[in-house]
């Protein structure tokens, strides 16, 4: 399971900054995917072999009236469910009283804190941090976000002692068949499903959002398959629980999407499609999960209202167009055993195995078809492709000028590459490599010994004359 990390801190003191900072590797993946525009509150990254989740919260200001309030619930439930808290400072503020609150409340919550001060671009780091010793949070992190200044470190650091990720994938590990994750918005009828999917109520529901709170892992069979079902489920005490709470209930979310195989992302048909499922949906996409979307609710509306959500999927949700849509009755059951079938087709698209022949003979049919454009008075060459991992399918295509590829020929490629190979319900993605030269640097040696023989020859008929 990836570790969580949540930025907290008062407002303007450059989390988003950091966070942008930190998923950057996901960046130009977003941007390469039509009509996907999300309020992104929460990334993945990755340093080297070590991925990670990333969470931005709202600023903390110390007022406890109005949108503020709001704001710091939010933040504080992100640091109950994080794994790290990374506490964000301003060096050009200094050391202030929200600052000291805010260290009193991370020093008693029990949470690993990693103080971050940000802004010493054109600072003495080593004078602006010392005064925020005097938080009792350990030895401050001096960072410029904005230039990436000690971040790679930051995160280096914090990454390095982390303990039990070997533990935790030993145990997922020992789960048997496809896993599958059911994930949405709260009170969309996720534990129904669930129930429904296993056929006796293993998860407590309740009519009230936010009786789901931990991950848990129901293994079962089906028709002689192993499935593992991941429900953000744990029963949490009947309260009035508002959406602000709610909103950072998705971590739980984003890990159970980590862990599994293929993602169940259900819909509320009566409420249509909202920001947060296009950010859950867009957090599937950005860690190539298989895909099954469940449209629920779908039995009390009538065709005027079917009509409108599915032009409503259409419109909003078309960087998904490889995933299968149910309309589904989670409480009736109505459509719920079709899931399975459609399951089962991600999961072995997903998971499928290609040689490299049959790809690069793809790939010379599609760029016999359809050549790539010239880039800088230079033609792109693609020579040859090769698989370069499974969950989701990813294919490596070698040539020269491939940093040029425009984001549409990219888009062409993954299309046409997921037609021929018949994959479905799985996202498939593309990485270019420069293929080495061997003539690279042959050039300059001719030349220079041309220079040469051209010296000596005009030294020659100089001493002619």
């Amino acid at each position: 399971m990836k570790p969580v990390i949540a930025l907290v801190g008062r407002p303007n003191v450059g989390k988003s900054t950091l966070f942008n900072r930190l998923t950057k590797s996901r960046d130009a993946l977003v941007a390469d995917q039509p009509g996907l525009t999300r309020d992104r509150k929460f990334g993945e990254g990755k340093l080297g072999d070590k991925p990670y989740i990333v969470i931005d919260t709202g600023g903390l200001s110390g007022d406890d009236e109005g949108v503020d309030a709001v704001m710091a619930t939010q933040s504080w439930l992100a640091v109950e469910q994080a794994d790290i808290v990374l506490f964000m400072a301003d060096a050009r503020a200094g050391l202030t009283g929200v600052d000291e609150e805010i260290a009193q409340r991370l020093r008693i919550s029990g949470k690993t804190v990693h103080l971050v001060v940000n802004k010493i671009d054109g600072l003495n780091a080593d004078v602006v941090v010392a005064e925020f010793h005097a938080l009792g949070l350990g030895e401050p992190h001096g960072i410029a976000a904005a230039h990436g200044r000690g971040v790679t470190a930051l995160i280096g650091e914090v990454l390095d002692n982390l303990p039990g990720s070997d533990e935790e994938q030993d145990q997922l590990d020992d789960y048997k068949g496809i896993r599958i994750a059911v994930v949405g918005r709260p009170n969309v009828g996720k534990s129904t499903l669930v129930n429904r999917m296993l056929g006796e109520e293993r998860v407590v529901t309740y009519d009230l959002p936010g009786t789901t709170r931990d991950s848990i892992y129901l293994p079962f069979e089906r028709d002689d398959q192993d499935y593992v079902l991941i429900d953000t489920a744990g029963v949490r005490r009947r309260r009035k629980i508002n959406e602000a709470i709610e909103k950072f209930s998705v971590i739980k979310s984003l890990q159970a999407i980590e862990d599994a195989h293929v993602v169940i992302m259900m819909l509320d048909a009566s409420e249509g499609i909202t920001d947060q499922d296009a950010s859950l949906l867009g957090f599937v996409l950005d860690v190539g999960r298989a895909l099954v979307i469940a449209v629920n609710k779908w039995d009390g509306l009538e065709s005027d209202q079917r009509d409108k959500v599915k032009r409503e999927l259409e419109v909003k949700l078309p960087f998904i167009n490889f995933a299968k849509v149910h309309f589904i009755s989670a409480l009736h059951g109505s459509g719920v055993g079709d899931l399975f079938g459609t399951v089962n087709v991600a999961y072995k698209s997903a998971m499928s195995k290609f040689t490299t022949p049959r790809l690069t003979r793809l790939l010379e049919d599609m760029v016999s078809a359809n050549p790539p454009p010239i880039s800088k008075g230079r033609r792109i060459k693609l020579k040859y492709a090769h698989q370069g991992g499974s969950n989701p399918p990813i294919i490596v295509i070698h040539g020269s000028q491939v940093t040029e590829v425009p984001g549409a020929y990219k888009r062409f490629l993954m299309n046409a590459f997921s037609k021929h190979l018949k994959l479905k319900g799985t996202p498939l993605r593309i990485e270019f490599k420069a293929g080495k030269n061997p003539f690279e640097g042959r050039k300059n040696k001719l030349t220079a010994r041309q220079q040469q023989k051209r010296k000596r020859l005009m030294k020659h008929v100089k001493s002619k004359k």
